[in-house]
């Protein structure tokens, strides 16, 4: 299993996808890690002066009867810009070694290539290591100097030992940014739920002042993974024995694997070429006879040494592979599921031929462009759209209805005239307010051409509610050579071309509406057809040109809108039957609401009548009950001859009233509104369809191509940028396939590993 999650390594998957177990050795500078490597994995480290662990590094330790051999190689994790490689690159540095003196110089050298990364590999292999760039490119790096361990008596163990912490730089090697970036490297590692953390600290320190501790407890608070490791017991202060032994006896900062002690060989016995046996025979004779170690317990005394450090570490990294090993497969599986996910939500690749892909899209859209024109059963459907700002458009304009009042001034009371009941079937019910009547705006400019000079009555009509005396009075003013009882038709004229030049602002609002939904329903369709292509240049250039082309088709419409105002300046139908019927409605409305007030005795006797014809209003002696005079009168003309008869027909016969000219006019100017408006909400709507609801996918195609300037000698140039894929986009698809193919090389050796 450890040779699974070695080859787990070595794919990449541990530094960015998957939580690999490993034994992470941590510590500040100085706290004898190297010397702790050196007599887990039996070689020797670089200790040249100045010399520390600048890049992490990786032992792979393996038990075999084959004679003891060493393969070096450089793991490439990131550039030599320091960006993330896609997939980590495994260099093996230099023939396998079979001499373990000459492993110092060969990991010196490896170091040296990572830390000059714009320089061969091969240049590091040759030549003086004395001769090689110093100060070096970079202070520090995550690339990682791996060695392949195995041979008799070596541990199986896999750890990685990372640089010490620092707590200032010199003036003369690296720079400030150092002590950040060595504590993100340790962070990396340590930070991940299956890093074992292998924790040094140096006895001749104060164990506040070690950073490498805080760092541990920051990543692993109630200490369930983390392995602590006491060097240099030997420089312990005078008196602070106790103190330290504490840690052994799991009294200080307890943890769940313990503390462990362990005594390395000094610079001296280094220098006098002590041997790994003996360094073990010397460490074992110190924890015997040095007090407070040699004092402990059986049961302590097996935290102390070398060699029960490696055990233990043995232990707790084989306990969590086989832990981890089914989780890790299912999260590979799972990896593997979501990075292909992740590359299918990206746009497509760009393609090969863009020009013919970019004709299919176009094509496509145009397609969507005219089956929505021509409506679809959507409930968000252009036409479904449209068609609320089509009846807000026929109750604006219906709303521009001249409002007659069949009063003079002096008549108006607090009381609405009757509904006009023979429009119910047709609108909404028109109920005027007397005291609220409506108010027409002036005519437009142009509109009065022809018109006599205003007048005080003709003010009073532009300004506030017609009243019946205002048209009147407006009709006498406006006679010339007419017969007498004869009015000119200018007075009709004018007041029509108040009420049409009210049609203008809905009519362009709705023009607007419908340009502003199409403008919206558009962009979704272009957003829909290129928004997964490349990096939005050919997305962004089809919603301009698309912009433009509406804009150039609400240009000409308004142009159709403003001649349709224009047709209706001028009185004009040849709906001769409409006309007569609507008037001799709503002259008979006119009359039978003024007289309802004026001759309100008759009035009331019509609508007694007409409520209950069989009605009696005088009772006689024998109890009978004689007919009611507006019965008797019916009764009368019947007998007569006259039948068909309406009982509202007796107004006729009284006196005539003096204001039915202006009635009169009244009539003529409301039915002609009514014939007027009803073609005029019918044809705006069937311009503004015509000239831009359809108008906009007259000739799409062709602008899109001219415009777009694929059709050209350059269209081949143009249709490549239009696609380019933008570099974002680019490097994650780059990212997420690397990702994908780190994964699948980690299935396959799972996979391999199981059968």
């Amino acid at each position: 299993m450890l040779d699974l999650v070695n080859r787990l390594h070595s794919t990449g998957v541990a530094q960015r996808d998957i939580d690999l177990p490993q034994i992470a050795v941590i510590g500040s500078q100085s706290a004898g890690k190297s010397s702790l490597i050196e007599a887990i994995s039996g070689i020797t480290l670089p200790r040249a002066a100045g010399t520390c662990t600048r890049c992490p590094t990786e032992c792979l330790l393996k038990g075999s009867a084959s004679p003891w051999q060493c393969q070096v190689r450089i793991r490439s994790i990131n550039d030599r810009n320091g960006h993330p490689l896609g997939q980590a690159r495994n260099d093996d540095f230099g023939p396998t070694i079979y001499s373990k003196a000459e492993v110092e110089e060969r990991i010196k050298r490896a170091q040296s290539a990572i830390l000059n990364p714009s320089l061969p590999l091969e240049r590091f292999l040759e030549g003086n290591v004395d001769d090689f760039p110093e100060p070096a490119e970079l202070s520090f790096s995550k690339n990682v100097v791996s060695l392949s361990i195995s041979g008799p008596g070596v541990a199986d163990l896999s750890f990685c030992d990372l640089p010490g912490l620092i707590a200032s730089v010199s003036s003369g090697r690296g720079g400030s940014g150092d002590i950040a970036l060595v504590e993100s490297l340790v962070k990396s590692y340590i930070s991940k739920p299956s890093c074992i953390i292998l924790l040094t600290v140096a006895c001749e320190t104060d164990f506040e002042n070690q950073g490498a501790h805080h760092l541990a407890k920051l990543h692993d608070p109630e200490g369930a993974r983390t392995i602590g490791v006491l060097s240099k017991p030997d420089r312990i202060p005078a008196g602070e024995e106790h103190a330290w032994a504490a840690f052994i006896k799991n009294e200080r900062e307890a943890l769940h694997n313990n503390w462990y002690c362990v005594k390395q060989p000094s610079s001296s016995e280094l220098s006098a070429g002590i041997t790994w046996s003996e360094a073990r025979t010397r460490e074992n004779d110190f924890f015997a006879t040095t007090p407070p170690w040699s004092d402990l317990s059986p049961s302590y005394c097996r935290y102390l040494s070398t060699p029960n450090l490696v055990t233990r570490l043995s232990s707790v990294l084989s306990e969590l592979i086989s832990k981890r090993l089914p989780e890790i497969q299912e999260e590979i599986e799972h990896g593997i599921a979501s990075t292909r996910a992740a590359i299918n939500k990206l746009s497509p690749v760009p393609s090969t031929d863009p020009l013919n892909d970019i004709a299919s899209l176009l094509h496509a859209f145009t397609s969507d462009l005219h089956e929505h024109a021509m409506g679809i059963p959507e409930t968000r459907g252009l036409m479904q759209t449209i068609a609320p700002a089509q009846q807000d458009f026929r109750r604006a304009v219906r709303q521009t209805a001249p409002m007659f009042v069949p009063f003079s001034r002096k008549q108006v009371k607090a009381q609405s005239l009757p509904p006009v009941k023979f429009l119910d079937n047709e609108e909404e019910v028109e109920t005027v307010l007397l005291t609220e009547a409506h108010s027409l705006e002036p005519p437009r400019p142009g509109l009065s051409r022809g018109v006599p000079d205003g007048s005080e009555n003709r003010d009073a009509i532009e300004e506030g509610p017609i009243y019946i005396d205002d048209v009147f009075a407006l009709a006498n003013e406006w006679r010339t050579r007419e017969l007498p009882g004869v009015y000119p038709f200018v007075v009709q004229k004018h007041l029509i071309s108040l009420t049409t030049s009210r049609w203008g602002p809905p009519s362009l609002d709705y023009l607007y509406k419908i340009h502003n939904i199409l403008t919206r329903h558009i962009n979704e369709l272009v957003s829909r057809r290129f928004r997964a292509v490349g990096r939005g240049i050919l997305e962004d250039r089809v919603r301009t040109i698309m912009a433009v082309h509406l804009r150039e088709c609400l240009q000409r419409t308004e142009e159709r809108v403003n001649w349709l105002l224009e047709v209706e300046e001028l009185p004009f139908t040849l709906n001769n039957h409409y006309l007569s019927d609507y008037k001799s409605k709503f002259l008979t409305y006119f009359r039978e609401s003024r007289e309802s007030v004026i001759n309100d005795q008759v009035a009331n006797r019509v609508k007694a009548y007409k409520e209950d014809p069989t009605s009696h209003t005088i009772a006689t002696y024998r109890g009978a009950k004689e007919p009611s005079a507006m019965a008797k009168v019916m009764s009368s003309l019947a007998e007569v001859g006259i039948t068909g008869i309406r009982p509202e027909d007796v107004f006729k016969i009284l006196p005539e009233d003096e204001m039915a000219p202006a009635l009169n006019i009244m009539a003529d100017v409301r039915a002609y509104f009514q014939v007027a408006y009803k073609r005029y909400v019918d044809m705006v709507p069937l311009a503004v369809d015509c000239g831009l609801v359809r108008g906009v996918d007259r000739d799409v195609l062709k602008t899109l191509y001219g415009r777009l300037g694929i059709n050209g000698p350059d269209g081949h140039r143009v249709a490549k940028e239009l696609v380019e894929e933008d570099q974002q986009i680019s490097d994650r698809r780059e990212e997420l396939t690397n990702k994908l193919e780190r994964l699948r090389v980690a299935s396959t050796e799972v996979r391999e590993f199981q059968m």
